[in-house]
């Protein structure tokens, strides 16, 4: 009698959870609210899952990122963190994909199925990257084969659709020629890549500006009810959360730290391409707040790309090569104040946010042009500021000499 008691609450509290379940996915809101939540919650876990394991081959196997005078860490410290981004964010998206069809619900098929040109060209730039990163973090690979790479991806972009079709007012340009919209998207997806990938040089910089990124492009996607790509960005985040904690707390003395290296980089820094050039061809929208599209595509990606036209122009003025490394990017004028590592990490991704933020309220009430204009200056004064800053702090170091 008391196992047949069991099992009806059993089978009454199954009946419950399917109704409750049934309920949620009937409402559309609450359907791709819940394979969000649930895609980006099973990244964590993959990634979590997935890094210690990277980090007990690299050290098996001694693939390490070894110190060197441009590089800040101490000790050696595997650089495969990115070998986990791409299976754990494709493997989140298809089993959401499988378990809603499986439940019997179809619209996140049918949402695949309307946007499978763009999704197939670019999973398969993604995947182009990811192995062109693994290369370079194993045997490394010269700088003008990652740009042809490169270049291939906004092709095949492109092929997908994917392109700028709109200015949508910057410069007075609205509608643009497919002889210059082609160009101009090959142009800015190399841009934006190489602007990932210069920017991670210290802790957590790369994964927390990418981060920011991906949940204002997930919350962005998820209003414009573009629901697939919005899935994307929270799979993406999910995967850079465990990396962060890794990354950045992790000890390196006791193996457990690790760094992303350029499979992560250029794998992130293809979506967040993706992603980005996706929201230019959204246009203005209601479910935005009218939002410029230009400042929603581009403003989480505004302290990377101001920060690498500045470091290439620096590099071209002084006639050295612009595509070779050195220690002039923002981080590193910070640790030339003495400001500590993690303490120059926040003040940056702090800025990065304050700028999606502030560009976006600014473009409720100003033109673009002015919202654009304002950035650099800010940017360029801002850097100006620190190289004097950083001259008086060593003249008064000499001086005590």
């Amino acid at each position: 009698m008391v196992w047949r008691f069991f099992l009806s609450i059993f089978n009454l509290s199954d009946t419950i959870f399917m109704t409750v379940i049934s309920n949620v996915m009937d409402n559309p809101r609450a359907f791709w609210v819940v394979n969000s939540l649930f895609v980006f919650a099973l990244s964590v876990f993959c990634a979590g899952v997935l890094i210690p394991q990277i980090l007990l081959i690299s050290f098996r196997k001694r693939l390490f990122d070894v110190p060197d005078e441009r590089k800040i860490h101490q000790g050696v410290v595997p650089r495969l963190g990115g070998i986990a981004f791409k299976p754990v964010v494709f493997f989140s998206v298809a089993l959401a994909l499988g378990l809603s069809m499986l439940l019997g619900y179809g619209q996140l098929l049918g949402n695949i199925g309307s946007e499978s040109r763009p999704l197939a060209f670019g999973f398969c730039t993604i995947m182009m990257l990811y192995l062109v990163g693994m290369a370079d973090d194993l045997i490394g690979i010269r700088y003008r084969a990652k740009f042809v790479i490169q270049i291939l991806c906004g092709v095949m972009l492109i092929a997908g659709g994917i392109y700028i079709n709109n200015l949508h007012g910057i410069l007075g340009i609205h509608a643009v020629p497919l002889w210059l919209g082609y160009p101009l998207t090959i142009l800015i997806v190399v841009f934006i890549i190489n602007a990932i990938n210069l920017i991670d040089g210290i802790d957590g910089l790369a994964s927390g500006l990418c981060s920011v990124a991906c949940l204002f492009y997930g919350l962005t996607f998820f209003m414009l009810h573009q629901h697939v790509y919005a899935i994307l960005a929270f799979a993406t985040l999910g995967v850079l959360v465990p990396f962060f904690y890794y990354n950045v707390f992790g000890n390196a003395e006791h193996g457990r730290k690790i760094f992303m290296g350029d499979t992560g980089s250029l794998t992130v820094g293809m979506m967040l391409c993706f992603l980005s050039l996706k929201l230019t061809m959204c246009g203005l929208d209601d479910n935005t707040g009218n939002v410029h599209p230009m400042v929603l595509a581009f403003s989480p990606l505004l302290v990377p790309c101001c920060d690498v036209v500045r470091v290439y122009l620096h590099r071209v003025r002084n006639g050295k090569n612009p595509f070779l490394p050195d220690k002039n990017h923002i981080h590193h004028k910070l640790l030339a104040l003495g400001i500590k590592q993690r303490n120059a990490m926040i003040t940056i991704i702090s800025v990065s946010t304050i700028f999606i933020l502030f560009n976006i309220l600014l473009s409720l009430y100003l033109n673009v042009n002015w919202i654009v204009l304002g950035d650099i200056l800010i940017w360029t004064l801002a850097n100006i500021r620190l190289t004097k800053s950083i001259g008086q702090l060593r003249s008064g170091q000499e001086t005590n000499k």
